[in-house]
């Protein structure tokens, strides 16, 4: 079979008639990796990161959104990419860096057939990720011409996907409260990026990790943006109860609309334990080929001496055993026609019930991050395929819909003030606010004063200097990025994460005294805006308050 023919399971595709709605189901995806670039390093461990997720995520995505698309299929999705993945997605380096990436993984496919030829149960195996790489490579450089941002805004103009932003690096925004202008400049910069490679600033944004308090709204609404996610209890502990609780958008004070994730469709396809990722018979993601094949033998496709993956998994989950059977693609892709089913019967039974109970139009907000589909669950993709195709055919109680396009059609919301939250362990700040992590923000909280007093006292700063608060400006974002908190928190490359912020805040620090001292290092400040290039049109003034 060629590899671009769009698989067509479904056909005689059937619009959902309005008139049959019982409720609205909004499918968001948020994409999202932390900027981490390397060019001082030919190959760099956690640089791999992207290129893991453009293989099994991006790339993937972007093809079943594209064959929905050609084969006519009614579907929405909300997608929000984040303004650091945007300029990893547009930097020439990285680009280059993947194409080399991915033509590596197609060359040790070809020596994994060869070495599995006379292993009927794994040969068939690596010949499907042969097959995979080489239509990865062939999206990526023919179809998408390297540019996967305009591959992503292209899908705009269908009315089908409708693209928003993040902060712009990511921020835990309840944390810098503090500091107003540093959450004024993460969502103004958002916006701003957003209208620069899309066409248009985006209507709505995904907060950094859903965090909210109160007061983001308002900041949310200066920068522009109607509406943005929340998790579940910051609608469940308003002022007032909401009437319709979680399932029906509200405005707050400031005027900005949240959407409230819903809780049980978020579980059953979130969860590793209770949701459909964790069936036996998914692929297993952690028995990887980098890790099980003699070093030697994969050394030349890892970074250095250290073994990661690679992406070649021939295991499924079989179990909480090491006795893991070989992955039968076949029966996955059953397993995932099964879930897809069950998930549309589920979200049917979900808005009946609550049509019902609340007479009303529930909407139900069923939100992931999108590297769960490919990167941690190689299924979801086709899962997503398989979702979206079977619900067009029938005629379903719910109707899809984007943020937008609902609040085009209902205007009358209620007002209430959503109570602090987040989507981290234990709903609240718990993640970002740990003995693991609580250090770092006193050096973000200073950091902040001083940039904004350093630019208020160079408003008109020109060559060099207007180079370093440029510069400065850029670091400080760095540093607050939430990855860098969440991962000291978690453990998960918490040496890497550390030694991340202290680079920022250092780089900050340094920047700012030379400033002030009026001697700036050249050669430094060249090195810096040659690692650390993204924002290309930042304008340090947005710390003063005053931007042109």
């Amino acid at each position: 079979m060629p590899i671009l023919i769009c698989i067509l399971y479904y056909s005689h595709i059937v619009a959902t008639s309005s008139s049959n709605t019982k409720g609205y189901l909004i499918i968001a995806l948020h994409a999202h990796l932390p900027y981490i670039r390397y060019p001082e390093h030919e190959s760099h461990l956690e640089e791999r990161w992207l290129y893991e997720a453009i293989t099994e995520t991006y790339i993937p995505l972007l093809d079943v959104f594209n064959c929905l698309l050609n084969d006519k299929t009614d579907f929405r999705i909300t997608l929000s990419l984040s303004p650091t993945l945007v300029e990893m997605f547009n930097d020439p380096l990285l680009m280059e860096r993947y194409k080399n990436h991915i033509g590596q993984l197609i060359e040790l496919t070809e020596k994994e057939i060869f070495r599995t030829r006379k292993d009927s149960a794994f040969r068939p195996l690596a010949k499907m990720y042969h097959e995979k790489f080489l239509k990865i490579k062939y999206l990526f450089d023919i179809v998408y011409r390297k540019d996967l941002t305009a591959a992503f805004s292209s899908l705009q103009g269908s009315g089908k996907i409708e693209i928003i932003t993040s902060a712009a690096t990511h921020a835990y925004l309840p944390a810098l409260m503090n500091e107003p202008r540093a959450v004024r400049a993460q969502l103004a910069l958002a916006s701003e990026h957003s209208g620069k490679f899309f066409g248009k600033k985006t209507s709505g944004i995904w907060l950094p990790e859903c965090g909210f308090a109160p007061g983001i709204d308002a900041f949310v609404k200066d920068a522009g943006f109607s509406f943005f996610f929340l998790e579940s209890h910051g609608v469940l502990n308003s002022i007032p109860k909401s009437r319709y609780s979680i399932y029906a958008p509200v405005r707050t004070p400031a005027g900005a609309v949240a959407f409230s994730r819903d809780a049980e469709s978020s579980k059953e396809v979130w969860s590793s334990v209770e949701g459909y990722p964790g069936d036996f018979d998914y692929r297993d993601f952690y028995r990887d080929i980098g890790f099980d094949l003699d070093h030697d033998y994969v050394k030349p496709y890892l970074p250095g001496d250290t073994r990661t993956f690679t992406g070649i998994k021939y295991y499924r989950i079989t179990g909480k055993t090491e006795d893991k059977r070989p992955y039968n693609p076949s029966r996955a892709l059953q397993k995932t026609k099964i879930h897809a089913s069950h998930f549309i019967r589920s979200r049917e039974e979900q808005i009946l019930m609550l049509h019902d109970r609340l007479r009303t139009i529930p909407v139900i907000t069923a939100a992931y991050d999108a590297e769960l589909f490919g990167h941690w669950w190689f299924e979801g993709p086709q899962w997503l395929d398989f979702f979206f195709r079977k619900s067009a055919l029938l005629q379903n109680a719910f109707r899809f819909t984007t943020p937008s396009e609902y609040l085009s059609e209902n205007s009358h919301l209620e007002t209430v003030m959503p109570s602090a939250s987040s989507w981290g362990n234990q709903g609240y700040s718990a993640n970002w606010l740990d003995s693991s992590n609580a250090w770092i923000y006193r050096h973000l909280h200073r950091a902040a004063r001083v940039m904004s007093e350093t630019a208020g006292r160079n408003m008109n700063a020109g060559g060099i200097t207007r180079r370093a608060l440029t510069q400065a400006a850029r670091e400080l974002l760095l540093a607050q990025a939430s990855d860098w908190a969440f991962m000291m928190k978690t453990g998960n490359a918490s040496a890497f994460a550390e030694k991340k912020f202290r680079e920022h805040i250092q780089n900050f620090f340094l920047l700012s005294d030379q400033i002030t001292a009026g001697e700036i290092n050249n050669s430094h400040l060249m090195h810096l805006e040659e690692k650390n290039a993204l924002f290309s049109d930042l304008d340090y003034r947005i710390y003063a308050g005053t931007h042109d």
